[in-house]
């Protein structure tokens, strides 16, 4: 039987926070499109498995920052007049394991899964807290300053 939208919504936020990266890229359609609109420095769209194995941190260079534990917490997932199409709230609750450090990164996933797999995805999370649970906030808000100053092309 195939996973219901909401199903697949719990095992990707499930799967993410326990690092399963490969049941995770299953739960994608094969050509996908996945973004982040509120990205801070205008990340590009995924539209393929490859693409979201890459940043997942299963690319040439793989994820070597600190370790997280994390759990999704607050979940309400809303289903809308379209059966494939849910919205869904939660927010990653954890711990920077090298420091004890505690982080809570809000999201919002607006998905289509077809079929039992996500062909499309709009990923609004935010990313400065992200990137500070990551000990990685100075180097991104460099890149906002470089992103955002530049004179348009």
């Amino acid at each position: 039987m195939t996973d219901t939208p909401r199903e697949v919504f719990l095992k990707l936020v499930n799967g993410v926070c326990e690092e399963r990266w490969a049941d995770v890229l299953d739960l994608y359609a094969e050509q996908t499109d996945v973004s982040h609109p509120f990205h801070p420095v205008g990340a590009p769209p995924m539209f393929s498995r490859e693409e979201l194995r890459v940043h997942f941190g299963g690319g040439a260079q793989p994820y070597q920052g600190p370790t997280l534990r994390r759990r999704p917490t607050q979940i309400n997932v809303h289903e809308t007049t379209d059966p494939e199409v849910i919205v869904g709230e939660f927010q990653y609750e954890g711990v920077v394991v090298e420091t004890g450090e505690p982080f809570t990164i809000p999201a919002v996933f607006i998905m289509r899964v077809r079929d039992g797999k996500i062909v499309e995805s709009r990923d609004y999370l935010d990313h400065l807290r992200s990137a500070a649970a990551r000990g990685m906030l100075p180097e991104v808000l460099d890149a906002i300053s470089d992103h955002h100053t530049k004179p348009p092309a």
